[in-house]
């Protein structure tokens, strides 16, 4: 069984995924790497040449094939569970943990990351806050809907959410 992250963009999937993958030494994969890898393209680029839909069957087909592997911890893009497919491909052989945080904490990190300012594309004209507001908005019945556990990362560190997981995980395979 696969350990999925899914939540907004700065929720924290690709540190705690690495932490979790180190602890329970399994093989870590963000999905949005696994992309720009196959296509050796950066998102961004993807975007602009084939727009936003171009982009999520590319990531579907990710999706798909990252499904049928085995004992892998997954971070999936934030928009990958706004496919029903994408979600009941992750859930045939995953547990689909839902990383939250305020929008304002998840600004912060965003800004503050240079991989996301300068590759991930805005999804919207709208400044950058109100577009995580409008976003969150807009996926939030489709993250609940898709998650197994959720976990708030906002004022946590990450070795306590990673303890977390593990404990929920143990807890699911009893």
């Amino acid at each position: 069984m696969n350990i999925v992250l899914i939540g907004f963009r700065g929720t924290g999937k690709s540190t705690v995924g690495k932490l979790l993958a180190n602890r329970l030494e399994r093989d870590y994969i963000d999905s949005d790497e696994y992309i720009e890898n196959s296509t050796k393209k950066a998102i961004k680029h993807i975007f602009e040449e084939d727009g936003e839909e171009g982009f999520r069957k590319i990531e579907a087909d990710v999706i798909a094939e990252l499904s049928r592997m085995d004992n892998k911890i997954v971070a999936v893009g934030g928009g990958a569970i706004l496919r029903e497919d994408n979600v009941r491909n992750l859930k045939d052989n995953g547990f689909l943990i839902l990383l939250e945080a305020t929008p304002e904490i998840i600004h912060n990190r965003i800004t503050q990351d240079e991989k996301t300012t300068q590759q991930r594309p805005s999804l919207t004209d709208k400044k950058p806050l109100d577009e995580i507001k409008h976003l969150l908005e807009q996926r939030e019945h489709h993250y609940k809907n898709a998650a197994d556990y959720t976990i708030n990362t906002s004022y946590v560190a990450c070795e306590d959410i990673v303890n977390e997981i593990i404990t929920t995980i143990k807890k699911q395979l009893n």
